[in-house]
């Protein structure tokens, strides 16, 4: 079997169970994961739909040109029909958007026109009005309009919520999607709640974005929009794809909270997705507590994290906006010593095999050890001491004899600052441990190279 082009791939995507990201969420918690499409995004259902109502209705020609405003996903889905069916495309796009989305859609030949993030919807120069006025000059043009294009949320009526509800087989109590267009939201929350009106419709919106407040009290409340960071999800005006009766709560996550989740979901779950992933797993941790053992949960992933290799899995870009915890822990320490092998006495050995073997590597203080435990500690100065005030055949004495107090052990995760509380004058190093369970000898000397 094989299919006849890429456009029939679109679809039927993967239920996956979540497991250490939600690992405090009682419910059953499973993503839709939508990055299974050839365009990497759940907008290619809508991208697809909208394309051939268009067609149907006559309001595109073979040959003419496909014009959207996007934030990346809905043009690569246009773009990769475009290819197929023969058309040009031109889209616009903001300038907060990441240069991965941007450079894909130019891959597949498409024409990107980015307008500036901060200004009114019915500014001339934003991406809504560039949009708009191109589809009034070129001719056997068609501006998709994904907010307000009904064949938006028709897409996700047709397919995706029919999807959740047969994989689920019917026992899915609630689900978390991320808002911006409303396409998804409306469409998937319609069907569902047609099949069983007790499932809750959970939206996830961004702190910046006018959605919320909105759903709340039926009005757009300036002083609630301001810049942000999140891509995908919130919008400074209301589509006409939302019908907002179907959305039970809104959930405001914020740009930081988003982008460490999507982080946490590729290093901890093994799946790469995107921001607006990120912020609905954050949206569903901030309302865990409103969830029991029985629920059945769906989350649906939007789009692939390869869309943002350039923002939040890049380091220096999270560190940039105070993303990651730049505070150095004892791990950080511990990655920073160029040996790491871990040296000690046996409580048995001489105070002159002790002498010879901090001579040899350079040591200033040893961990003592008895069968494998820390027993005690040793440090130069005190078996130098040693050695010049006794005798010659007094350094065959034991190290017990010269050994003080077992340095403090320490977990790896212990913030490097803290180590204030165990180092002084007399205890001069302390021990941690890796996940590996290998022991560590970090010094004063290693503190004040990290600082």
């Amino acid at each position: 079997m094989y299919y006849q082009n890429i456009l029939e791939t679109i679809g039927n995507t993967p239920l996956v169970k979540l497991n250490k990201v939600v690992a405090d969420v009682p419910a059953l918690v499973l993503g839709k994961i939508e990055t299974f499409n050839p365009g990497h995004s759940i907008k290619d259902r809508m991208a697809l739909k909208m394309l051939e109502v268009a067609e149907a209705e006559g309001k595109i020609k073979p040959g003419g040109t496909i014009i959207e405003c996007t934030s990346g996903n809905t043009g690569m889905g246009l773009a990769i029909a475009a290819c197929v069916k023969g058309y040009r495309c031109i889209f616009t796009t903001s300038d907060k958007q990441s240069k991965e989305k941007l450079d894909l859609l130019r891959a597949l030949g498409s024409e990107v026109i980015v307008c500036p993030t901060n200004v009114e919807a019915t500014d001339p120069r934003s991406y809504y009005s560039v949009a708009e006025r191109l589809s009034t000059e070129i001719p056997n043009s068609y501006w998709f309009n994904q907010y307000d294009n009904p064949a938006n949320r028709q897409a996700h009526y047709e397919t995706t919520g029919p999807e959740i509800w047969e994989q689920t087989e019917g026992k899915v109590t609630h689900v978390v999607i991320g808002a911006g267009t409303g396409g998804t939201v409306t469409g998937v929350g319609r069907f569902l709640k047609e099949k069983n009106p007790n499932i809750q419709v959970w939206a996830i919106d961004t702190f910046g974005s006018a959605l919320k407040k909105y759903h709340e009290t039926g009005e757009i409340d300036e002083k609630e929009i301001y810049p942000y960071i999140t891509e995908g999800i919130g919008e400074d005006i209301i589509p006409k794809n939302y019908d907002f009766s179907v959305i039970d709560h809104f959930e405001k996550v914020t740009d930081k909270d988003g982008a460490v989740m999507a982080r946490r979901l590729a290093r901890e779950d093994g799946i790469l997705l995107g921001y607006s992933a990120g912020s609905a797993v954050a949206g569903l941790l901030q309302l865990k507590d409103r969830l029991t053992k029985d629920d059945v949960v769906v989350v649906v992933f939007h789009d692939h994290g390869s869309r943002y290799v350039g923002k939040i899995f890049n380091d220096d870009w999270m560190r940039d906006r105070g993303f990651l915890d730049t505070e150095l822990k004892i791990k950080d320490l511990i990655a920073m010593k160029a040996d790491k092998a871990f040296f000690s006495v046996n409580l048995t050995d001489t105070v002159r095999q002790a002498f010879n073997t901090m001579k040899e590597h350079d040591l200033s203080q040893m961990p003592v050890m008895d069968n494998g435990n820390m027993v005690g500690s040793i440090t130069e100065t005190e078996v130098l001491k040693f050695l010049l005030e006794n005798p010659l055949h007094h350094s065959e004495k034991t190290v017990k004899s010269v050994m003080g107090k077992p340095f403090p052990v320490v977990e790896e995760d212990l913030p490097f600052r803290q180590l204030g509380k165990y180092l002084n004058k007399e205890i001069q190093a302390v021990v941690a441990k890796d996940k590996a369970g290998m022991m560590h000898v970090l010094t004063q000397y290693d503190v004040i190279r990290a600082v």
